[in-house]
């Protein structure tokens, strides 16, 4: 065989090697798994039947529960949205951010304490889990609540809007605003939430990206308020022996429960339509507690707007086939700001590192029984129209301690500042031991005070133009 002979051949085994990698290359990179993350509004953990509450009927939650991981440890950032979804997005505490309490947030002037001039947008200098996931090769989709931009009147390519963040393909929608605003506007017997049409938009980015990686976030509205749905449905709840807000088992709420479920159901049936079930994770979250938690809600106590586990601990489900065991519980610690690390892992992205506040839990995926951390902060500097007034947390193991800054900025020692609970034995937080156990509540007192230092959390001041007739609750009764 001549030289040339020899190039030649020699060039087109090259070439044939080249072609018969490339697919292999290829196929390789369609492996990296979607991501679909499906995200409650103001949902408590005892609005899901598989979390244990059969007034609830929840078949495509509980399905996505029996094919997945169901998580009894996992915490929303904070006790509101906004900053629960700036963690989500950012993977770093909201008091790092100065993004603390939902945007625009409430002034109340004349309380006790002054609110801090706290940040009320995402600053577009944050990189977002949307412009990681895009580097990594995703195509990314966001399709409901944002509640991160300085106003809900989002315009394609105003900084900070979705589309800025990421996001390739957006549909930005809120909720009503009121039941009057819905009465004019919003049709409670069909669609009042927009639960339907953020689904629809999310299985159509589905279809057109089934062929390469995809994150596709679904923010729905449901179940906040305004409370108001297909009246049948309502009134299936409402003639059940168990109906009774008071202990959480809302009529209305269960009716915008059922339809959110069955959108979830939308969702399985594309996956499994588009044949990439196998090949996608999928994510059940809520971004905080439910409205009426502190009403002999079991087994937690609090609600939306405090720092007790009912507003703050969260259903969490993941389904991810071929690595999380079917209808497994873990007990694992999650919070928030770990969705960001635990998808960079999955994606083959860089590791955010200490860039970031929060850490990845594929090992609890994959079985660990624990992660390596044992400790979570709260920082609520705020007060809301429903809340009992503002307040700090820390969680370290077991034990869980809250501060209320209405005592603590005016008299740290005195009885009523601090609340320390066993959760392990306590769950519904009914026994202070504050006073039984001095010196673990001063230990995590120490800690919390000095990560508010380390994350530059805005503290609070007594409130010169404080009126007492308006001053808030401090802490539970």
């Amino acid at each position: 065989m001549s030289s040339l002979d020899r190039r030649t051949f020699l060039s087109l085994l090259g070439a044939g090697a080249l072609a018969a990698a490339w697919p292999r290359r290829a196929q390789a990179a369609q492996t990296r798994p979607n991501i679909v993350f499906m995200l409650a509004d103001d949902l408590g953990r005892h609005q899901t039947a598989c979390y244990g509450n059969p007034f609830y009927e929840t078949p495509n939650v509980d399905r996505l529960a029996s094919e997945g991981m169901r998580f009894m440890n996992a915490y929303a950032a904070a006790p509101v949205c906004s900053p629960t979804r700036a963690s989500i997005m950012t993977g770093k505490y909201p008091a790092r951010l100065h993004l603390t309490d939902f945007i625009p947030g409430s002034p109340f002037p004349n309380a006790k304490l002054k609110t801090p001039d706290w940040t009320k947008h995402l600053p577009v200098e944050e990189t977002t889990i949307a412009e990681m996931l895009r580097d990594a090769g995703y195509a990314c989709g966001h399709f409901g609540k944002w509640h991160l931009s300085v106003d809900k009147l989002y315009r394609p390519g105003r900084p900070g809007d979705p589309d800025t963040q990421g996001f390739e393909d957006v549909l930005a929608l809120d909720k009503p605003e009121s039941s009057e605003a819905a009465a004019a506007g919003a049709d409670p017997d069909y669609d009042a939430h927009h639960t339907r049409e953020i689904t629809d938009r999310g299985i159509a980015f589905m279809r057109k990206n089934h062929d390469k990686p995809f994150f596709c976030y679904m923010a729905y509205s449901a179940v906040h308020r305004p409370e108001m749905e297909y009246a049948p449905r309502i009134l299936k709840y409402a003639v059940k022996p168990e109906a009774c807000n008071e202990v959480g088992n809302n009529p209305v709420l269960a009716a915008m429960m059922e339809t959110l479920d069955t959108n979830v159901g939308r969702v399985l049936d594309t996956l499994d339509e588009l044949g990439i079930a196998d090949n996608t994770i999928v994510v059940f979250f809520s971004d905080n507690g439910d409205l009426y938690g502190r009403f002999g809600r079991k087994p937690l106590y609090g609600a939306k707007a405090d720092l007790y586990e009912g507003g703050i601990r969260m259903p969490l489900i993941v389904r991810w086939p071929g690595v999380v065991r079917a209808s497994s519980v873990s007990d694992a610690m999650v919070h928030s700001n770990d969705f960001f690390p635990t998808f960079a892992e999955i994606a083959g992205a860089p590791d955010p590192g200490a860039a970031v506040d929060g850490i990845s839990f594929t090992p609890a995926l994959k079985g660990a029984a624990s992660l390596d951390r044992d400790t979570l902060y709260w920082h609520f500097p705020h007060y809301h129209s429903i809340g009992l007034g503002p307040s700090g947390a820390i969680r370290q193991g077991r034990y869980k301690l809250i501060e209320w800054f209405e005592h603590s900025v005016t008299a740290p020692d005195a009885p009523g500042a601090l609340e320390l609970y066993d959760l392990e034995t306590d769950l519904g937080e009914t026994r202070n031991l504050a006073a039984e156990m001095p010196e673990l509540a001063r230990e995590l007192h120490g800690k919390l005070v000095a990560w508010r230092r380390a994350v530059n959390a805005q503290e609070m001041a007594l409130n010169p133009d404080y009126i007492p007739a308006r001053a808030s609750g401090k802490g539970r009764d």
